[in-house]
């Protein structure tokens, strides 16, 4: 009888410690999510070619628990003129909606408009002659707008992204 009592208490003396850590959060990121993050919203193609991969492939990234909401171009067309702007915008609102969330949304404004001119520029080089003209002055009037008039959405999946 001594011998039960005494493996319970030693059973129960080495678990009550385990069931004082704290638990990890089920919903909790990843530590290198904002290294992800950064990654998905540089101005470079690779960089939008990673992010366009993973957003065909949400499942795999769902443990980041990133924000893939988007309005596309807000209130501005997402194919003006027949330029296929849409993508291009979704991966904008990506960062915009990211970063906010992150609470580093201000120091990485400039970048994710620049990454949004790039973007813009790469659907652009498939035209040429005045076709290309347009598209490159469509992509910079949409450039400026978002640099000028951007500003971080006021909640998830809400405002200009």
């Amino acid at each position: 009888m001594r011998r039960r009592v005494a493996t319970l208490l030693a059973a129960l003396g080495l678990s009550l410690p385990l069931a004082l850590l704290p638990v990890a959060s089920a919903s909790a990121a990843p530590a290198d999510k904002p290294q992800v993050l950064s990654s998905w919203t540089q101005t470079s193609a690779a960089s939008y070619n990673a992010w366009n991969s993973a957003r065909n492939n949400k499942g795999a990234w769902s443990a980041y628990g990133f924000d893939w909401s988007t309005d596309y171009c807000s209130t501005s067309p997402d194919n003006p003129f027949g330029f296929p702007f849409q993508t291009a915008c979704a991966r904008h609102d990506f960062g915009y909606r990211n970063y906010k969330a992150a609470g580093t949304f201000s120091a990485n404004k400039a970048r994710l408009d620049n990454a949004l001119y790039a973007d813009l520029k790469r659907v652009c080089a498939a035209y040429s002659g005045a076709k290309r003209t347009s598209c490159d002055a469509t992509a910079w009037t949409y450039y400026h707008a978002v640099d000028i008039f951007g500003v971080a959405p006021a909640g998830a999946g809400a405002g200009r992204g």
